[in-house]
This record gives structure tokens, C-alpha cells and sequence, in this order.
């Protein structure tokens, strides 16, 4: 039984190339929609495919554990075809290497008489090796897809605390939504670096579109203004609608010293006249 499984394991490994090529020709029908991954695939040789064959091949041989050099193989193979194709047709180009394998297990068997339990060795030795490959694949496509989804989250966030320029020393960011700790700190890096970017001597946060202002947006509120104002900015408020200023008085909160304006219209105005007072 160790002799036949050499033998084909040797086998193998002496015609990785060959097979390599195999699967390669299969691999072109499955990708006819995806010539990016067809000529970077060309462009290696084989070398992965061929890499892979001869690690199933040595498996065969001795039986050693070859699992670290698998997830290796794995990791690298997976991280190539991540931005090229999809999951799904990663997966089944994967089951080429079975089929090519296959091929040279039932022509040994036809032509040297086999017993049919060495068949059943090498599926039991080769089979969890491309588990684990299939395995290694789908953590790394989900990751990559977790990756693509905190970027698009990040730039979706980005947009909902837009900074308007109204001239070259006034902006306005219209706020809309509930305002939590995580979308203050938010607000609070985007106003503060909009702000250096474009050198604004005023700010107005108009807070129209926020449903609710209890004391933890109004502490979050705070601690925006009081960093703009590190940095020269002023910062005014504007849209506190009549029934969110009574939440606000009911509940002690302390506006003091805090510029406010009904509304943007009015908030505009008085700056024009703070500049013109200025001249």
C-alpha cells in the first residue's frame, strides 16, 4: 500500500508542470469573463498551481504534515484572487486540482492494478488538504469584504457630517440625526481638520434635522465648540426648534456663552455684519 501511494505521489510530483497546465485549461473556462486574472494568472507560469501539486504529491509520500505550508500556499493563492474573482469561482477552480489529481489516480489504477483501498488512502490524505484550502479562501474573501464594508462605512459617515464652505472664512455643517458619542467624535475630527484645511474663522453646526438634544449632545455639542475654539474658530448653533429649547431648559442644560441663532438665514447675517463692522 506505502509503495503504491509513492509511486503516484512521485508521480505527482514529477509532472507538476503538466498538470499544472491541466488545471489551468480548465481554469480558462471557468474565467472567460475575467481576463485581469487571466494574464496575471499567465504572466506566474503556473508556479502557484504547480507549488500546490507538489505539496499534495510529498503528502502522499511520507504523510507528513504539511498544513502549515498548505495555509501558507492558501493565504498567498486567496490573497491573488481576492480583487479578481469571486468567492464562488475561487471555490470550484479549486476542485480542478481534484480532478487533474483524479485523472492520474485512475489511469495508475487501470494500468498497475491499484487495490481500491490505496484510492481510498489518497482521497482520505488529499481530501482535508483541500478543505483547509477551501477554508483558508473563505476567511480570507470575508475579510477582505469586511475590509471593502469598514471603507465604505468610514466614507458614509464621512458624508453624514458634510462641512459646506459659504465663503472663504465661513462654512456650515447641517446636521442630521441622532448625535451619539461614536458620530461626536466624528463631527468633532471633521470640523476641526475641515476647519485647518480651509482656514474658517466661523463655523455654524445647524442642528434642524436633530430630533432630540439632551445633556450627552449637548456635552458632545460643547466639546466641539470648545476645541474649534482652540483653533481660532468661532462656532455658532443655529435651528434649536421651540420644543427642543424647553427639553433643553427642563433639563438644566446651560447654553451660556454658546453663540445661537434661530436659524441659518439670521446666523449668516449677523456674521456679514461682525466682518463689515470689522472693516
Amino acid at each position: 500500500m506505502k509503495e503504491e501511494l509513492n509511486y503516484i505521489g512521485q508521480k505527482i510530483i514529477n509532472n507538476r508542470k503538466i498538470l499544472a497546465n491541466s488545471v489551468a485549461e480548465l481554469q480558462k473556462n471557468l474565467y472567460d469573463s475575467s481576463q485581469n486574472y487571466l494574464i496575471r494568472y499567465q504572466d506566474t507560469d503556473n508556479n502557484r498551481a504547480s507549488h500546490l501539486i507538489e505539496l499534495l504529491g510529498k503528502s502522499l509520500i511520507d504523510k507528513q504534515q504539511l498544513s502549515n505550508e498548505i495555509v501558507a500556499w492558501a493565504k498567498t493563492e486567496a490573497g491573488y484572487l481576492v480583487d479578481t474573482i469571486s468567492l464562488t469561482k475561487a471555490l470550484r477552480s479549486l476542485a480542478f486540482y481534484r480532478t487533474v489529481i483524479w485523472d492520474v489516480f485512475t489511469e495508475e489504477l487501470e494500468q498497475q492494478q491499484f487495490a481500491a483501498l490505496t484510492m481510498l488512502d489518497v482521497s482520505k490524505i488529499i481530501d482535508p488538504l483541500l478543505d483547509e484550502i477551501s477554508a483558508v479562501f473563505g476567511e480570507v474573501f470575508q475579510d477582505h469584504s469586511n475590509k471593502l464594508m469598514k471603507i465604505a462605512y468610514t466614507a458614509l459617515e464621512e458624508l453624514s457630517v458634510p462641512v459646506v464652505p459659504i465663503n472663504k472664512n465661513v462654512a456650515v455643517v447641517p446636521l442630521i440625526g441622532e448625535i451619539d458619542t461614536h458620530r461626536s467624535q466624528l463631527i468633532l475630527e471633521v470640523t476641526m481638520e475641515e476647519s485647518s484645511k480651509l482656514k474658517l474663522e466661523y463655523l455654524i453646526l445647524d442642528v434642524t434635522g436633530v430630533p432630540v438634544i439632551d445633556t450627552m449632545v449637548a456635552d458632545n455639542l460643547f466639546k466641539v465648540i470648545y476645541a474649534l475654539k482652540l483653533l481660532g474658530v468661532e462656532t455658532i448653533i443655529t435651528g434649536i426648534r421651540p420644543e427642543i429649547a424647553q427639553t433643553i431648559v427642563s433639563i438644566g442644560v446651560n447654553f451660556k456663552g454658546v453663540t445661537t441663532f434661530a436659524d441659518l438665514p439670521t446666523a449668516l447675517s449677523s456674521i456679514d455684519l461682525k466682518v463689515v463692522h470689522q472693516n
